[in-house]
């Protein structure tokens, strides 16, 4: 069985790292038999061509593809190709929107063949050896399907109970030198699960209500494989990573035993910290910590079930502070009863606490609360677009506030960073930064033009000299500026900064000279990548 997954193109502005599901998807894969590629369109372009030699190279039988809402026509777009080239490849999808929108995946878009509902790593383990077997499929828990032209979806498969038993992510698989070169985290799961009932949210329904734990020390045998890539940073993506706090203390101590040092941040809720707890996450190498505040409304918060309070988040903050670890909470706005009183609400919390903090339209995904029972919130659902649904702008509006007046409100607010901004840049080119300053500049600069590179496959596309050159990294970026625009010297940096890395490097073939992307530093990138 040869089994091919998707990695759908993903914006640069959502901050892509390595696609998480995916490995873990892989991994399922591999370990029910199969040989498993991944074709990774997140840092590299995607067309129906390259997709189509991708498939003749691996000839697989079932191509799979992982979405959210926001990503998810991109998703279906790409198997609706795969279809075009080989009507006999069995497709399916998993993933947070179809686990949800089970009906309308499979009426509207015929180019799913079948769907894994929810948690799926124990589903994967009993679908890959039928995959190509359909009449199999009806005594496989947790996926849905089409049968005698009806959605059909057979009887839901309980959570995995044991974590310790789901293989390590695939990360092997994955085009690892391209997201180093991107230079955001890898993420890690330490735990499944969250209690908590916020109306928003998938989390609870995704993964149940009751956190389920990892072995700590199997997780910092994960965090060693991460490091030996060649990363730096990882984030921490449980949904309430601080959940128990004994644990988190087990785990840090563990990272401290082993003399593992890395940099890590983690999501946690306000009223799941304390100074004890900072402290010692703080002391295993967290420098960040992010925040769901949500709301500077006490009301809005109850409507929302939040479940915290407004002198909790100050508590929390403050202490993260004194602990010295950099504090990010987000806001959500167009929330049910929002009104400009309470944005100004809003508004006044955020900058009363004094951190790091940014807005998030309220997006009504298939599966929350708020959208199964949208009319107990006096809210409106504006489009169905689901490539609209990246929280950047109005999904949803109320009786008593506009969208126009909700979008103008983080208008202000976004402006003002712009702004700032932009003065850091103008004293950057008069070369009156501060050294904090021209890092921001540069990196920025940096990862743009990088992201440019992977997602418009300049490297691959660009014309070999022909013949052998004494000075490749001349040669390749007086191309590549003269391609896309830049500056020379800082094009002729970034790229040898990347070959000084391994990410790139360049090799001379029948008297010509190629500069191609390894798959990470010490392998050559797969032909499928």
């Amino acid at each position: 069985m040869k089994i091919a997954l998707i990695a759908p193109p993903y914006p640069l502005e959502e901050a892509p790292s390595p696609p998480l599901g995916l490995a873990y998807v892989a991994a399922a894969c591999e370990a029910a038999g199969a040989e498993v590629r991944i074709f990774d369109f997140i840092v590299s372009r995607y067309t129906p061509e390259k997709l189509a030699a991708a498939l003749d190279s691996f000839r697989p039988d079932a191509v799979g593809s992982t979405a959210v809402t926001m990503n998810f026509i991109q998703a279906v777009s790409i198997l609706k190709d795969v279809k075009k080239h080989n009507r006999k490849i069995v497709t399916m999808m998993g993933g947070p929107h179809v686990s949800f929108d089970i009906e309308n995946s499979l009426k509207i878009y015929p180019e799913i063949d079948l769907i894994v509902i929810g948690e799926g790593e124990e589903t994967l383990s009993e679908l890959v050896p039928a995959l190509t077997s359909p009449e199999e499929w009806e005594k496989i828990q947790g996926i849905a399907f089409r049968k005698d032209g009806k959605v059909f979806a057979t009887p839901q498969r309980p959570l995995i109970e044991n974590l310790d038993t789901i293989p390590t992510p695939a990360r092997h698989l994955l085009p690892v030198s391209r997201y180093l070169a991107l230079g955001y985290p890898v993420s890690i799961i330490t735990s499944r699960g969250c209690p908590n009932k916020c109306i928003f949210c998938l989390g609870r329904k995704m993964v149940g209500y009751k956190a389920r734990f990892r072995d700590p020390s199997l997780v910092v045998d994960e965090i060693e494989d991460i490091l030996s890539y060649g990363f730096t940073r990882i984030n921490i993506a449980d949904d309430l990573f601080t959940a128990n706090k004994e644990r988190v203390r087990t785990l840090c101590a563990e990272i401290k035993r082993r003399g593992v040092t890395f940099a890590w941040s983690a999501f946690a809720r306000v009223n799941t910290v304390d100074r004890e707890v900072l402290e010692v996450m703080k002391d295993a190498g967290c420098d960040s910590v992010s925040f769901g505040i949500e709301s500077g409304n006490p009301e809005m918060l109850k409507r929302i079930r939040k479940g915290i309070t407004l002198d909790q988040a100050r508590e929390a903050t403050r202490i993260c502070k004194e602990a010295g670890i950099i504090t990010h909470a987000s806001f959500m706005v167009g929330l049910p009863g929002e009104t400009k009183e309470t944005l100004q609400d809003t508004s006044r919390f955020a900058r009363e606490l004094d951190i790091f903090y940014g807005y998030h339209f309220l997006a009504p995904f298939p599966g929350t609360t708020v959208r199964e029972e949208i009319e107990k919130y006096d809210l409106k659902i504006l489009t169905d677009d689901w490539s609209r649904y990246d929280a950047n702008s109005p999904t949803v509006c109320s009786s008593k506030i506009t969208p126009e007046e909700i979008v103008s409100f983080v208008k202000v607010y976004d402006d003002t960073l712009d702004c700032q901004w932009q003065e850091v840049v103008k004293r950057y080119e008069k070369k009156q930064c501060t050294p904090h300053e021209e890092l921001l500049v540069e990196g920025k600069k940096r990862m743009n033009f990088i992201f440019k590179l992977l997602s418009e496959d300049i490297i691959e596309e660009m014309c070999c000299s022909a013949a052998p050159v004494a000075d490749p990294v001349a040669l390749f970026a007086s191309n590549v500026a003269s391609e896309i625009g830049g500056d020379y010297p800082f094009v002729s940096w970034t790229i040898k900064t990347l070959m000084d890395a391994g990410y790139l490097k360049c090799e001379a073939v029948n008297g010509s000279v190629r500069l191609f992307w390894t798959h990470n530093r010490n392998v050559d990138e797969l032909p499928v990548a």
